[in-house]
């Protein structure tokens, strides 16, 4: 015999309070995690999450190790495991959603930073030559 047993065979004889412990605690695990541990209990494997994204494994392997990444990496990744991402910033006044990391939304002038060759009636400072 090799000992093992169904998990719900393990559990049955809980307390109602012992299983909304664990509960509580699965939450609480759940909502902080890095990328391989969330494909892991979404049980998914690197390949998986390749195929959805017509990339090669390690290719998945490699983001699942970075610590930079490009939120649009990021997000094809999360959106490749079913989910969606959201970039929330915290402030000690409460939370903000931002929303121009949205996927591809049309750039608007909320979102739209000017560079010497967006801005054309600004002129591009540039150094004056010092004498000698």
């Amino acid at each position: 015999m090799s000992g093992r047993q169904p998990f719900k065979n393990l559990t049955k004889d809980w307390t109602p309070e012992r299983k909304a412990r664990v509960q509580e605690m699965t939450k609480q695990l759940m909502a902080e995690m890095p990328l391989h541990q969330l494909r892991h209990a979404l049980d998914l494997t690197q390949q998986d999450v390749a195929d959805e994204l017509n990339v090669k494994q390690p290719a998945v392997a490699k983001l699942e190790t970075r610590t930079d990444i490009y939120l649009s990496s990021l997000r094809s990744y999360i959106e490749a495991m079913g989910g969606s991402l959201d970039i929330v910033a915290r402030f000690p006044d409460g939370e903000v959603s931002i929303t121009n990391f949205r996927g591809n939304q049309p750039e608007t002038e909320s979102n739209h930073i000017d560079t010497p060759s967006s801005a054309p009636n600004k002129k591009h400072r540039t150094r004056e030559p010092q004498p000698a």
